[in-house]
């Protein structure tokens, strides 16, 4: 027996504006949408889907989960000004100055990380 996680789940006070957002950062597709949220996957199926939820609050607080991501078929550096330009922006969120990795958040707040090494670095380690 075992689990596996089928979603992630983001609370959003505009769910299509982070869908989108998002869809863009991971380069996945929206696959289900109704008034309470928008669902996003891979286009391959594989991976957990995101589920974006309509709350009417916005985030106030550091998140007590968050996602970390790793460059694939790019650097860290080019990854890292593709987020800036999608709308992603640093935040400090108490972590040391010399992390290998760096703190961000979306057009909501959300915080994430992207990771120093890419897939295929850590890969080669194996």
């Amino acid at each position: 027996m075992g689990l596996r996680i089928s979603s992630v789940v983001i609370d959003s006070v505009d769910p299509r504006r982070l869908a989108a957002f998002w869809c863009e950062v991971l380069g996945y597709q929206i696959i289900d949408e109704d008034e309470t949220g928008v669902s996003i996957g891979s286009r391959a199926h594989t991976g957990p889907v995101i589920d974006i939820l309509l709350v009417p609050e916005t985030k106030s607080i550091k998140n007590r989960l968050h996602l970390d991501l790793r460059a694939t078929e790019s650097t860290t550096e080019a990854e890292l000004t593709r987020l800036y330009e999608l709308g992603a922006r640093r935040v400090d969120i108490g972590q040391a100055p010399d992390v290998s990795w760096v703190v961000l958040a979306d057009p909501e707040g959300n915080e994430f990380c992207l990771l120093s090494r890419t897939v295929e670095e850590v890969a080669a380690d194996f």
